[in-house]
């Protein structure tokens, strides 16, 4: 959900840049595309179907309703909108992930007033095998924290054990949150804090072979090796500059990362994943310090000069609210 900051941030950002913010690499599935659907101006989760090549799952995070769209990562067109029954009235809907046996979990964990909803919600349920609209019961799972209420816009999903992981925000980063064993229907399902996150957290993903954790902000990203949740820090990620940058899956086959924003026709810009050849992280020479690419102004993190300097006006004012709301 946006905040009066966020906004300013994207008109400092659209005005800049000076193309269009449905911009992206190419219009190519895993290789980016643009979202079309009119209906989608909210785009906050992305995860890369496994039943359907290059189809990308999505979301608005507020004031739509229960529903998920299917996008053709080729089209950029939405090819099945589901409607969930079984979950009440969604709040903020955050992150969407990929479990084993085709499994789509989402999370309705966000809490733009800091942290008051004494529980969030996860929803689960069974990814269809037509891509058609439909009706889908999906299973509904209160979640609380060991720690007390947060705000959280980040979840993923072990793609072998299936056990759900949330990543809560917090401008100074955040922890890893684990979740039992296995989610329940009834009663609590109190996740602990077991890591710490050293980012802004607006979404993450696991690689489909569990091993590579991509964890994404507004201005950058950190690629952390997984290690059973235990994560360790390797590098930064090559984070593309976006008006509101909220979401980021791995392409089915772990080679790319695809990162997607908020906005009409919002573009999903495509990067090489970690591990992959060409690997998305860095953090030698060359690399910028908000974790995108360096170079000289040819790449497509920073396409004109007006970017960089909103970059610059945006970091700065959110450097200033955090000072203002510490004071």
């Amino acid at each position: 959900m946006r905040r009066p900051f966020a906004l300013l941030a994207a008109a400092l950002l659209t005005a800049a840049l000076a193309v269009p913010a449905s911009a992206a690499d190419t219009d190519d599935g895993d290789e980016g595309f643009t979202v079309n659907d009119p209906r989608v101006t909210e785009s906050s989760g992305l995860a890369a179907s496994r039943l359907h090549p290059g189809v990308y799952w999505t979301h608005n995070d507020s004031d739509d309703g229960p529903y998920l769209y299917a996008v053709d990562g080729g089209s950029g067109d939405t090819v099945a909108r589901l409607t969930l029954t079984g979950v009440g009235s969604p709040r903020d809907v955050e992150a969407i992930a990929v479990g084993p046996g085709n499994r789509l979990f989402v999370a309705d964990i966000g809490d733009n007033l800091g942290g008051t909803w004494p529980y969030v919600w996860i929803y689960e349920l069974p990814e269809p095998e037509r891509l058609e609209d439909a009706t889908v019961r999906a299973t509904q799972y209160v979640v609380k924290y060991a720690d007390g209420p947060r705000d959280a816009e980040a979840m993923v999903v072990h793609p072998r054990t299936g056990r759900v992981y949330i990543i809560d925000k917090h401008e100074d980063g955040g922890h890893l949150y684990e979740g039992p064993e296995k989610l329940s229907p009834s009663g609590d399902n109190v996740f602990e804090p077991i890591a710490p996150v050293e980012l802004w957290t607006t979404d993450a993903a696991l690689s489909p072979d569990g091993r590579h954790l991509a964890v994404r902000g507004y201005f950058g990203g950190i690629h952390y090796a997984w290690n059973g949740g235990r994560i360790e820090r390797k590098g930064r990620l090559s984070v593309p500059l976006q008006v509101q940058g909220e979401s980021v899956t791995f392409s089915a086959d772990g080679s790319r990362l695809l990162f997607g924003s908020e906005g009409e026709r919002s573009g999903v810009v495509s990067r090489p994943a970690p591990g992959a050849d060409g690997d998305g992280a860095s953090g030698g020479p060359g690399s910028r310090a908000d974790g995108g690419a360096a170079g000289d102004g040819t790449g497509d993190s920073v396409k004109v000069g007006g970017a960089v300097v909103a970059a610059l006006v945006v970091a700065a004012f959110f450097g200033l609210s955090r000072r203002r709301r510490k004071g």
